[in-house]
């Protein structure tokens, strides 16, 4: 069975990411600070028929996410731990989410652009060195304003995220298509 590491998971996108993947077949393990929420995550997926387990770490915390990663495995660190495993198995995925201002200037982001332009520079060049080893690297750049009942519904960045995973045909996408065109 296939397990995903949903890392600094919280009630919006992060769960939506487990309901998604999990009515997929795979297993979830789901990586934040707080112990008590991950608990009542996995207590929720688990009424929904999804396998799965929540693992307490400050993914900053480099000792801390070793401790997690018995189990299961921000992004560098993790990286790092997972992907020689990957290489040897010859399969795998690492699933990055960045806002939008990674793919956009936009002058209300500009500090944290500059941090997602570079963590979007750093997924793009290991999809390059790790695709050939059977392992997919993907970006999804989604808008900040996610939000429930909306265009930009949790639910529906999740199935997006799917898609990307199960299509392995780009590295990238936007979530929603043509997004860019509405900010800019």
């Amino acid at each position: 069975m296939k397990t995903i590491a949903i890392i600094g998971a919280g009630p919006g996108l992060g769960f939506s990411l487990a309901k998604t993947f999990g009515r997929h077949g795979f297993r979830i393990a789901v990586v934040s600070r707080t112990q008590e929420k991950l608990d009542q995550y996995a207590l929720e997926l688990s009424e929904l028929g999804i396998e799965a387990r929540g693992f307490a770490a400050d993914i900053t915390n480099k000792m801390e996410l070793a401790r997690a990663y018995h189990v299961v495995i921000g992004a560098l660190n993790t990286a790092r731990l997972i992907i020689p495993d990957m290489i040897e198995r010859g399969k795998g995925a690492l699933l990055f989410t960045s806002d939008l201002s990674a793919m956009s200037p936009t002058p209300m982001f500009g500090n944290s652009g500059i941090v997602m332009s570079g963590l979007r520079n750093y997924i793009l060049n290991l999809h390059q060195s790790l695709h050939p080893h059977g392992v997919f690297v993907g970006h999804l750049s989604i808008s900040p304003l996610i939000k429930r009942g909306t265009g930009f519904d949790p639910d529906q960045v999740a199935e997006a995220w799917y898609h990307l995973y199960e299509q392995r045909e780009a590295a990238e996408d936007t979530y929603t298509e043509g997004i860019m065109q509405i900010i800019n």
